[in-house]
């Protein structure tokens, strides 16, 4: 063992070595022993973390907006990715901007809602079951039984606890066989944040059963674990043994939109819709990458093949007259807009539509119309980041510089993953003389899009107005 210990703590003090980092011998102990522990730096093209080493050549942002973690805003809104995810407390207390509310994520357990039904609801006389007086190891030696009692556990009660203990229980009186209850074990330690162990029980579960759901938990599992290689491979073994599965197909067409390779998880979304031609998830990320692409024309086509299905929504009329505008059918496009403000569930909804409509207005010419837009956008929503910028533009061509500068700023501070306001002060500090505020704001706008042309003629020009002074 001693030995071992050595060759371990050798090669591991050889391979820092290279960037001159003093370790003791607990923290070397501490990154052996850590199950979960991650490569603080990826490799390219293998982590969610850093999409920007994607080697598949996503968009760029100036084509494409981001989210606060870098990647690509999708068609779909799909829970438990990190596309929402803000990365500091500072930034999730700031711009929660989730799904249906306006409160951040604080914890695991708070994204699952419990499912309840009339026969399960709080009574009178106490709760529907008292699980605190269950005698566990009795209703593990019942199969049948055992089972409801754990969905019910598990799904109604969130108890994960108590699900994991009667799982243990009966996973042991059906002699390890029961590759069901290793399913269940796995889920509950997933939800506890427990991933190695999850991976194991997943793993034997698979071996004694070939399961679809089993395939989508472990690949949940090595996505946590920032692996989107190894679940990508994961994916390809299950459409080995189930050629077809569109679940299989549509993870595997996430992940790679995850990692910024729109072009070859567009192919596999089609690839979804030659076996189920009505999956809306696969006709919706087709369907905005033809946008981004510059192609309107054909992007409307598939969310017109979305409203033929009967999907009814505020998203989709949206997008219906966001394509209509660029594709030049101006007959279309406010009477989309105006069914998107009609079916608008939320006060973010109807930001998002008025925030458009601007834009639509900026197009068409009608600068008043666009800052009125804007404003009611801010009016919906106080945190519009974008309409911060679009307002200080306008407010630009009007003169007032104040506004401007004080609007840039407020967007830069609740958006700081975008490049638009840091550059947009960088130009508006140059033009004042603030050469000095207007460096600064060139850097973090080249932090956030290194590619933007317009920023490295900026920062070129005020390096050499350093230079000469």
């Amino acid at each position: 063992i001693q030995a071992a210990w050595n060759l371990k703590t050798r090669a591991l003090t050889e391979m820092v070595y290279v960037d001159e980092i003093d370790m003791d011998q607990e923290g070397i102990a501490e990154i052996i022993l850590d199950e979960n522990a991650i490569a603080q730096v990826a490799r390219p093209g293998t982590s969610l973390k850093l999409p920007g080493t994607s080697q598949g050549g996503g968009p760029s942002p100036a084509v494409r907006p981001v989210t606060q973690s870098g990647r690509p805003i999708t068609g779909f809104v799909r829970p438990s990715t990190q596309s929402g995810r803000p990365s500091t407390m500072e930034q999730a207390m700031r711009t929660p901007r989730t799904a249906l509310t306006a409160r951040p994520i604080t914890s695991a357990s708070g994204g699952y809602v419990r499912l309840g039904t009339a026969s399960m609801l709080t009574s009178p006389d106490g709760p529907f079951i008292n699980l605190s007086r269950l005698n566990l190891s009795k209703y593990a030696q019942k199969p049948k039984l055992a089972k409801a009692l754990f969905e019910y556990i598990f799904h109604h009660e969130n108890d994960v606890k108590n699900a994991l203990d009667l799982a243990a229980l009966a996973t042991e009186h059906a002699q390890f066989k029961d590759w069901w209850w290793k399913v269940q074990i796995g889920k509950c330690y997933y939800r506890l944040g427990l991933y190695r162990e999850a991976e194991k029980q997943f793993k034997s579960a698979l071996k004694q059963q070939d399961m679809v759901d089993t395939f989508l938990y472990l690949a949940k599992v090595y996505l946590r674990l920032d692996q989107p290689v190894t679940a990508l491979n994961l994916f390809k073994q299950g459409l080995e043994r189930f050629p077809g599965e569109v679940t299989l197909i549509c993870g595997i067409a996430r992940i790679y939109e995850e990692m910024n390779n729109i072009s070859t998880a567009a192919e596999y979304y089609k690839d979804v819709l030659k076996q189920d031609n009505t999956h809306v998830e696969a006709i919706a990320c087709i369907g905005s990458n033809h946008f981004y692409s510059d192609q309107p024309e054909i992007a409307l086509r598939f969310y017109r093949r979305l409203l033929q299905m009967g999907v009814y929504n505020c998203q989709l009329f949206n997008n219906l007259g966001l394509c209509c505008f660029y594709a030049q059918q101006y007959d279309m496009t406010l009477s989309s807009f105006e069914r998107a403000l009609f079916l608008a569930e939320n006060e973010e909804e109807t930001a998002d539509v008025w925030y458009n409509l601007g834009h639509v207005a900026v197009g068409i010419g009608d600068l008043n119309l666009a800052y009125q837009c804007f404003k009611l956008t801010l009016v919906n929503n106080n945190d519009y980041a974008e309409a911060y910028n679009n307002l200080a533009v306008l407010e630009m061509r009007k003169g007032h510089t104040e506004q401007a500068r004080a609007l840039l700023q407020t967007a830069s501070s609740l958006a700081p993953h975008m490049y638009e306001p840091h550059f947009n002060v960088a130009l508006l500090s140059e033009k004042l003389g603030d050469l000095q505020r207007s460096y600064t704001a060139a850097q973090k706008s080249e932090e956030a899009f290194p590619g933007h042309v317009d920023t490295q003629q900026l920062l070129k020009q005020l390096k050499e107005h350093f230079a000469m002074l």
